[in-house]
């Protein structure tokens, strides 16, 4: 990409780049990309990175992480294990120095994300009971003096937990609830002729709100995105035979059920059954989503259910809203920005390295 490009590129993305007044990116107001990588000899890394392609840190990790926990105020965030991994680590974003390595207790493993409140006082992560598999639990952090202490535990009401978010009171956890039992240091599916996947509404001290399903049970809920108005947009990995049809995507909006979102059967199909990644970006009602088994990025109006694009991107991974549209990361080829100020949506090949992406990426 030609400089005078890129610096066009980097204005457009400045604007959201900020956590609690930390401008993290060295000596400029980029955004930095957070997200975990591997290298070509399997080895795992957290990373952040400017836009530039300037590595902020790669810091080597020791079990492959998948979703970033960003404290509210202070510049560091969990880098938190896939699933069935027992090992999380607490990272310092200016420096990328290890300030960390939290372990799940005996008989509990992470399912790849965690979530700090509003204060920055506690951080849940999403978990499995290995004694009663399956079982869903949010492990319970306090954060004191730079470091985190398990504190204890709370039921996620179902199967298989995997992202949560907060609603705009900061007070009520939404939970996806996958609905697949999993043995201890296993990814294998133990329980497919009877999944139980849901979307859990709870209070931060563990009372249920709401338990909703959607009408296939091999449905697998994973991967959840909330709008400025508490919207919430999930997305599913269908657990059935390849040609049977399913609602990948699914909406609830604010004092409605959840409920399929509409999109034609030629998207459905692009989807190849699988969802990996949302994201919503509140100020332009934008829904995107990555299909990595398809090799599809697809961006609907949130609202109206616009199809606005759907373009092939190899194997998409994490996507994240910045300030004129996203940015997505790739497991096998380069990362890309989509501009959503322009008609037809402008692309641009970000200097990020290529490829080896895990399927989340968060902006700062």
């Amino acid at each position: 990409m030609r400089r005078r490009s890129f610096l066009t590129l980097a204005a457009l993305l400045a604007a959201g780049g900020s956590v609690g007044g930390f401008w993290l990116a060295r000596g400029t107001k980029q955004p930095l990309l957070l997200s975990a990588r591997d290298d070509h000899n399997g080895k795992h890394y957290a990373v952040g990175y400017q836009l530039d392609g300037a590595a902020q840190f790669v810091t080597p990790i020791s079990q492959r992480a998948h979703d970033m926990a960003c404290h509210p105020t202070l510049p560091l965030a969990l880098w938190t294990a896939r699933r069935p991994g027992t090992e999380s680590h607490l990272i310092d974003l200016q420096s990328g120095r290890l300030l960390q390595q939290i372990k799940t207790p005996k008989n509990r493993h992470f399912y790849g994300h965690a979530l700090f409140d509003s204060s920055g006082q506690w951080l849940y992560s999403t978990e499995n009971d290995t004694t009663d598999p399956g079982r869903g639990v949010l492990g319970v952090w306090r954060f004191n003096a730079s470091q985190l202490i398990r504190e204890g535990e709370l039921s996620t009401h179902g199967i298989g937990p995997h992202q949560l978010g907060w609603l705009n009171d900061g007070q009520t956890l939404v939970i996806a609830n996958g609905g697949i039992r999993t043995e201890a240091e296993s990814r294998i599916e133990m329980n497919l002729d009877a999944m139980k996947p849901s979307l859990v509404l709870m209070h931060k001290n563990g009372s249920l709100l709401s338990k909703e399903t959607l009408a296939q049970p091999m449905n697998s809920i994973r991967h959840l995105a909330i709008a400025d108005d508490d919207s919430i947009a999930v997305v599913q990995q269908y657990m059935g035979e390849a040609f049977e049809p399913a609602d990948l995507i699914a909406i609830k909006r604010p004092g409605q059920a959840l409920a399929a979102f509409p999109i034609d059967e030629t998207q459905r199909l692009g989807l190849n059954q699988y969802c990996a990644s949302v994201a919503i970006h509140s100020a332009k009602r934008l829904l995107a989503v990555t299909a990595p088994r398809g090799n599809r990025f697809l961006v609907w109006h949130l609202d109206s259910a616009e199809l606005l694009l759907d373009t092939h991107l190899a194997d998409c991974a994490g996507v994240a809203a910045v300030a004129d549209g996203f940015v997505v990361t790739s497991g096998q080829s380069r990362c890309r920005y989509y501009d959503f100020n322009q008609a037809p949506v402008k692309s641009a090949v970000l200097p990020l390295p290529a490829g080896l992406w895990d399927n989340h990426l968060r902006m700062i």
